[in-house]
């Protein structure tokens, strides 16, 4: 790769002295500014950039040049049009020129003005109110500036952030920061458009850009998926128990459709997947997702949601949207923080007494789940430490770098009998992340980033309760409860060079690399077969995908094509392998009478357990480990090409198009296509909408990942087999090989901006065609010690609609304060169209219990309000957020009605419904700044201990609660110690 990219370096290597030394000839008599300036770029290749409110680039002027370069003619030109300009690299910044004529009495003042992360405001405007002097910051933030008394005001601007009033009052040192514009709607963004050029509020689909510090300074969150979750309308994680890896791993996702149909990138990147599936009663059952906890949110600038169909401009997975994280890139300065947290245990419900806890003891409750005793007070303390560092590399160029260590302890709820585990997994992790780009020239950089996650977590599954062949009474006298942990280890590297050739085109060449690695390891637990002789902890094998991307794309704007066209075009080539191994026999085998691992069924003869008089069961409890049988390894490889357009047709109204060519080497090609335009009704209102088709491939776990495993229907073992698509058994049932995932996508929307006050309203459609899902259990006697089996098939069409909605206001109350109200909705509504059943049972093969757990991923409504106070050293932070009412199917609709004593099925369903009423979960913060360099945090998630209605022992959990958006923990009370040195 590294030959690659120096060949491409020599080949598009520019020396931007020559062009700025070039002669330049201009003859204009009364022209548009506007005209000129493009002139200069065209004979130059510098481009011009400034606020159309201070240089008004429509003014008429006459001007000529006669072989002068380039400094020369802005000098000329800087006095006839009234700008001041500064040469960045092969940029042109272009202000209001600020006359510096000092008053009388004057008094020199010095400072610093830098953005709300502490990244220092190059080009800032500084001036004393009511007067023509003024200044402008360097490039770290710097100025000094006279004032004639205590009394005058400085007026602090910068395009896109907020305009600040100080009074001097006697100070001769300011450290000045600036909020960026409300709803962070003004930001220039990466995804969803290729134009370097354009912003959030110009483009014409949705985007939201959450700035990770501000987001993370205000919440005792401390994983990303969980800071999401409450920053962004449509965005939706649940933390899981009982599911498996999905303890694990949070299932996330956009616009309540799956985990894998929301596409990842980093620095515009393409992220790999998780190798995990979700498999057992979770949200995103069937589908695998990207683990967004791998990556530390210490190391994130800001994050990008495209919340529009992209898979024209993107590839697969994009039908939901795309999340782009965005990583710093801040120099010269360590910052970080270092936080303690844990829940409040007093879980409510109506718990009978002695509701039993994880190790077979039982809780001494009172009726209102009240925990008596003050070491059950707290539980799932969470220790977190980051730190970030970067340094410069030429003038232009930086390495920064994060680490972050994270530590929690598992958070114990009352779970019923056969489930005294219930809870949240604990988590010990470890990330390293680094983002670098080093310029080799004006034009050219070579940049590179990337990181590695590990984490070992540590879940309870359900319990052997005594009478169980399960169980070696000799080994567990009171029954166990199995440990499920695991080792995920996460690593990913980037390397591109980009480079501005001299006829304008921009190219970027790109190699990406990613890795997830899960591997099991069962403590606690035994091998029933084994006896006495039984292990307790072991090795159960695990799985891992890879990932190959390499890119290359090229662009370019055309500022002379009406008023403005970006033109971009590319190619990628993808390689995906996906693994499963074998862990050790004992994790997975039966073993006969004399200790045998059984290969022969007829001729060996397997264990009895004395109190039932059932055969013993193999393969380690809580979860069977990965046999050779199981083992696969299979790649994978897909090539694409594609074409987007963006065209400002006038100054007011912009289309866009979009077209992809994908051909994958296990099921064949696809194309896909985007429009969409915008319509700037007024300066501060636009009108936006798109249409796209779209797709998504088959992962190759769903094609490929197969597993025998023990399932918990009401408390009750049944072993089932899960087969893959490819296997003679899924035939067998009349299930053929996977397809992809159509989608059509539809969108319309405007965004309005009143003073302080901005919004955005977009309402979507999303159709899609073949859904893949994970049907129900089949029963199976024609297979060996298997009650039932299940299959990932293409099987169910849906649509889904719904509104997004953004409101914030902010404004500043004094020189020091200001206060800011963000409301953030989302209303969404998913059916089922269809169930591709074909001649097989409709209630097995994607019945109502599984219809609910799609259902579910979908919830009617988010709402969150944020209040945001901001006066000097303090700041306060309140939020209200509104999870909608959800329904889930448990356990009881697969028993005989009659049975449960119901009247009828109708009844039975009604019965078999979970329902999760509408709930409001408030967030308090408090912030204090202790010195320049340090910032204390307290606060609450959760404040006033919210949980979820309360169900009955045919939870699919096993628990009290199912895994539902607002969790199951309860209070969670938290300080943190924020550092800038």
């Amino acid at each position: 790769m590294l030959n690659l990219l120096s060949v491409f370096f020599i080949v598009f290597q520019v020396n931007a002295n020559t062009t700025s030394q070039k002669k330049i000839e201009l003859d204009y008599e009364n022209a548009p500014l506007k005209n000129i300036l493009n002139e200069i770029k065209t004979q130059t290749e510098y481009r011009f950039f400034y606020n159309t409110k201070e240089i008004d680039d429509t003014r008429r002027i006459s001007f000529h040049a006669n072989g002068e370069i380039l400094e020369q003619v802005l000098a000329k030109l800087s006095k006839k049009a009234n700008f001041d300009f500064k040469i960045n690299g092969k940029q042109i910044v272009l202000t209001k020129k600020i006359q510096t004529t000092a008053l009388p009495q004057e008094k020199e003042i010095a400072g610093t003005v830098k953005d709300a992360s502490g990244e220092p405001l190059s080009g800032a405007s500084v001036v004393i109110k009511g007067t023509t002097t003024g200044a402008q910051t360097d490039f770290d933030g710097n100025f000094t500036i006279t004032a004639p008394d205590d009394t005058a005001i400085l007026v602090v601007s910068y395009i896109g952030y907020e305009t600040l009033e100080v009074v001097v009052a006697g100070k001769t040192s300011f450290n000045i920061t600036l909020n960026e514009a409300a709803a962070q709607l003004d930001n220039v963004v990466i995804v969803g458009s290729r134009n370097p050029n354009r912003t959030s509020t110009e483009t014409a689909t949705a985007v939201d850009v959450i700035p990770m510090e501000d987001v993370v300074s205000k919440t005792g969150k401390i994983e990303v998926n969980q800071l999401l979750q409450y920053a962004a309308p449509s965005f939706n994680a649940n933390k899981q128990s009982g599911s498996d890896g999905a303890d694990h791993i949070d299932p996330a996702s956009l616009r309540g459709l799956g985990p894998d149909q929301t596409l990842v990138l980093i620095n515009g990147k393409r992220r790999h997947q998780s190798s995990l599936i979700n498999v057992f009663g979770t949200r995103g059952r069937g589908n695998t997702g990207t683990d967004l906890n791998a990556i530390p949110a210490s190391a994130i600038k800001r994050i990008e949601i495209l919340r529009d169909g992209a898979s024209a401009q993107y590839g697969s997975d994009a039908i939901a949207g795309v999340i782009n994280i965005v990583l710093k890139d801040r120099t010269d300065e360590l910052s970080g923080s270092i936080s303690y947290g844990a829940y409040s245990t007093n879980a409510k419900g109506d718990f009978p007494d002695g509701t039993p806890n994880t190790d077979g003891n039982r809780l001494d409750t009172e009726r209102d789940g009240n925990a008596i005793g003050d070491d059950q007070s707290f539980d799932g303390g969470s220790i977190k430490f980051a730190a970030n560092y970067g340094v410069k590399i030429g003038e232009e160029g930086y390495a920064n770098f994060t680490t972050e260590y994270i530590a929690k302890n598992k958070v114990l709820r009352p779970g019923f009998d056969f489930r005294r585990g219930f809870g949240e997994a604990a988590i010990d992790g470890f990330n390293f992340f680094g983002n670098m780009s080093i310029p080799v020239s004006d034009n050219t950089e070579i940049y590179a980033f990337g990181g590695r996650n590990y984490r070992d977590t540590d879940a309870f599954a359900f319990t052997r309760n005594n009478p169980t062949e399960r169980n070696v009474v000799s080994i567990y006298p009171n029954a166990f409860t199995p440990r499920i942990t695991s080792n995920i280890i996460d690593n990913s590297v980037a390397v591109g060079v980009r480079t501005e050739m001299e006829n304008g085109w921009n190219v970027d060449i790109s190699n990406t690399y990613g890795k997830n690695l899960f591997h099991y390891f069962i403590k606690g637990s035994l091998n029933a077969s084994l006896e006495e002789t039984s292990p307790t902890d072991f090795d159960a094998g695990g799985h891992s995908l890879s990932q190959n991307v390499t890119n290359l794309d090229i662009s370019k704007f055309y500022e002379e094509i009406m008023a403005g066209m970006n033109l971009a075009f590319g190619a990628e080539y993808k390689t995906e392998n996906f693994e499963i191994f074998a862990g050790e026999a004992s994790s997975y085998g039966t073993f006969d009478v004399d200790g045998a691992l059984i290969t022969n069924p007829a001729t060996q003869t397997i264990p009895t357990d004395p109190l039932t008089g059932n055969q013993r069961p193999g393969g380690s409890q809580g979860f069977p480990g990965y046999s050779p049988a199981n083992e696969i390894d299979r790649s994978r490889s897909n090539v694409s090409l594609y074409g987007d357009l963006e065209l400002d047709v006038t100054e007011k109204f912009l289309v866009s198009g979009a077209a992809r060519f994908e051909y994958f080497s296990d099921f064949g090609s696809t194309t896909n296509g985007k429009l969409a335009a915008r319509l700037k009704a007024s300066e501060n209102f636009n009108i936006r909408g798109s249409v796209s088709s779209g797709f998504r491939a088959p992962s190759l776990a769903q094609i490929y990942y197969n597993l025998k495993f023990t399932n918990f229907i009401g408390g009750v073992a049944s072993e089932s087999l899960l087969s893959p698509n490819n296997s003679p058994v899924t035939a067998s049932f009349g299930i053929g090989p996977l397809k992809e995932e159509k989608a059509f996508n539809a969108a319309l929307g405007f965004t309005a901006k009143a003073g302080n006050f901005t919004a955005t309203v977009d309402g979507y459609y999303i159709k899609i065609k073949d859904r893949i899902v994970l049907t129900g259990d089949f029963p199976a006697p024609q297979i060996p010690n298997v009650n039932s089996a299940q299959f990932f098939v293409n099987g169910v069409d849906t649509q889904t609609s719904g509104l997004d909605v953004i409101l914030a206001y902010k404004n500043t109350l004094s020189e020091d304060s200001s206060f800011g109200v963000t409301f953030l909705a989302n209303f969404n509504d998913m059916k089922i169209d269809n169930v591709n059943n074909g001649s097989l049972d409709e209630s097995t093969f994607f019945g109502e219990r599984d219809k609910g757990f799609l259902l579910a991923s979908a919830p009617d409504s988010k709402l969150n309000l944020n209040l945001d106070y901001n006066k000097g050293w303090f700041d306060a932070a309140l939020s209200f957020t509104r999870f909608s009412e959800i329904e889930l199917i448990d356990y009881q609709i697969f028993e005989d009605f009659a049975d449960l004593g119901y009247s009828s099925q109708e009844a039975l369903l009604d019965g078999a419904t979970d329902r999760y009423s509408a709930k409001i979960v408030t967030d308090l913060n408090f912030g204090f700044e202790l010195s320049e360099s340090l910032k204390l945090s307290v606060g609450s998630n959760n404040l006033f201990n919210v949980y979820p209605d309360q169900q009955d022992d045919w939870s699919d959990s096993g628990g009290y609660w199912d895994a539902v958006q607002m969790g199951f923990a309860g209070s969670y009370y938290y300080a943190r110690l924020a550092f800038t040195f």
